[in-house]
């Protein structure tokens, strides 16, 4: 058995889409019309739809996310790159990043524009071949 994707609701169907694709190059994969109610969007990497964002019709004020989420996490290959280049978008980490234990990954914290938490861990440097 394995996760196939993570959703969340979102109040701007274009807006998030757009964020997810200017920040993680993300697109958009698929799209499923639930009648007249609501709106499914499933983004990700190319071919891959691992976040479904479920825009409701109508609705204005914000979700809350509740006691019990926490954060979505993305392994992205240079996290530095990645913060120089969200920083030229105004997008910043909650902290600098860190290490959460000895000789573990660098990692920080961003929002998106619903103000859902996501993790950027760096992925482990390539092994050179000889």
């Amino acid at each position: 058995m394995r996760i196939i994707h993570t959703m969340y609701r979102v109040l701007d169907i274009h807006r998030s889409a757009a964020w997810y694709r200017n920040v993680f190059g993300w697109e958009i994969v698929r799209q499923t019309q639930l009648g007249d109610t609501a709106l499914n969007t499933f983004v990700g990497p190319p071919g891959e739809d691992v976040l479904e964002l479920t825009m409701n019709y109508g609705r204005t004020e914000p979700y809350a996310s509740g006691d019990g989420y926490g954060h979505i996490a993305v392994e992205v290959p240079d996290l530095d790159a990645l913060l120089a280049r969200l920083e030229q978008l105004g997008i910043r980490p909650e902290k600098p990043p860190f290490v959460v234990r000895e000789h573990g990954p660098r990692l920080c914290f961003i929002r998106d524009p619903d103000d859902y938490r996501i993790e950027l861990t760096e992925a482990p440097p390539t092994p050179r071949s000889a």
